[in-house]
């Protein structure tokens, strides 16, 4: 098959198991209880991480002969995943709802939540940024930085749990308003048909990620870009898509706090989780690409809890975030080019 029609097999892939995922997580949360801010930051975006959480891992311990190679892969992969999510998969939002909502039309995450998110992403990208400053002969330090990371996540995890209770009850609860696909089909619409649905949802997201990734991979060789380039801006555009799609079906519905709680739980996912195990494992040295790509996720994180704190999320207030992307795509071509 070649790579274009590998391409195109590997989205319709993955937008059909959107569907079925969704739906599924959807009937999920409601059978529990739990907020949206439960189902969309925690459930959904630690599910939908795992197709570019594979990619660091699969460069770093099952690689190339190269080492150098395997690190660049993973850095980029890890740098490359929640500086995607907070630019280029947050610009989506708003250019889905441009015609409905206009360029001056409100997003209606609930906000606490979406706050919360946001901080401990910065807070946890901050550190993370903190140790490539840290020689790695400062083994102590650096090991220090990476358990706090991983502390931050779990705090995060409890923090987010127990404020559901009390969002289910101001109105913010999941709830699943179209019958189950499988449900469809005639079978049951109990817990254990809710699991099978939302693991087959999940390998298929799973499937059609690394389908892409492997059609990115091949065009890519063509273009004769550097490992670390390719990991920071091919890949995750490949290993972002259940994440993307997903936030995309959830704000087309009007189910803002799923949309955004999606993303910017997978961002804190990400820039605890995966920055850590990039501490402890690779090089982890501030190179150009690595500052810019770090320094581009912090300001648009920055930028969103801003606009959050002076009032709310316009629909334009998240253009400024692709802006962002073309911003830093434009830079790290020109580092490219100049070697």
């Amino acid at each position: 098959m070649s790579a274009t029609l590998e391409l195109i097999a590997s989205l319709l892939v993955i937008l059909v198991a959107a569907e079925v995922f969704t739906n599924a997580l959807e009937h999920l949360g409601h059978r529990l209880g739990i907020s949206e801010g439960v189902t969309g930051s925690v459930f959904a975006a630690v599910a939908t991480a795992l197709p570019e959480t594979t990619v660091p891992l699969l460069a770093i311990f099952a690689g190339t002969a190269d080492a150098r190679v395997n690190h660049e892969i993973g850095v980029g992969a890890i740098l490359g995943a929640p500086l995607m999510l907070s630019t280029l998969s947050l610009s989506l939002l708003a250019l889905v709802s441009l015609r409905a909502r206009g360029a001056r039309g409100a997003f209606r995450p609930e906000a606490s939540g979406l706050a919360r998110d946001l901080d401990f992403f910065l807070l946890a990208f901050l550190l993370a940024g903190a140790a490539l400053f840290v020689p790695p002969e400062m083994a102590a330090m650096r090991t220090a930085i990476a358990v706090t990371l991983v502390g931050t996540y779990f705090v995060y995890v409890l923090l987010t749990v127990r404020a559901s209770a009390a969002l289910v009850q101001n109105g913010h609860g999941t709830v699943a308003h179209e019958p189950m696909w499988l449900a469809r089909l005639g079978l049951p619409e109990n817990a254990a048909v809710i699991l099978i649905q939302l693991f087959a949802g999940l390998a298929l997201l799973i499937a059609g990620a690394k389908g892409f990734i492997h059609g990115i991979e091949a065009l890519a060789g063509r273009l004769g870009v550097s490992a670390l380039l390719l990991s920071l801006i091919i890949v995750p555009i490949a290993t972002e898509l259940p994440e993307k799609v997903n936030s995309i079906l959830w704000i087309r519905r009007g189910k803002d706090t799923l949309a955004f709680g999606n993303l910017t739980g997978a961002m804190v996912f990400q820039g605890s989780l995966l920055t850590a195990l990039g501490i402890l494992v690779t090089p982890w040295v501030p190179q150009r690409e690595v500052l810019a790509a770090m320094l581009t996720a912090l300001i648009a994180a920055l930028w969103l809890r801003r606009r959050l704190h002076r009032g709310g999320i316009r629909i334009w207030h998240l253009l400024v975030n692709g802006a962002l992307y073309a911003a830093y795509l434009a830079a790290a071509l020109r580092l490219q080019g100049g070697g």
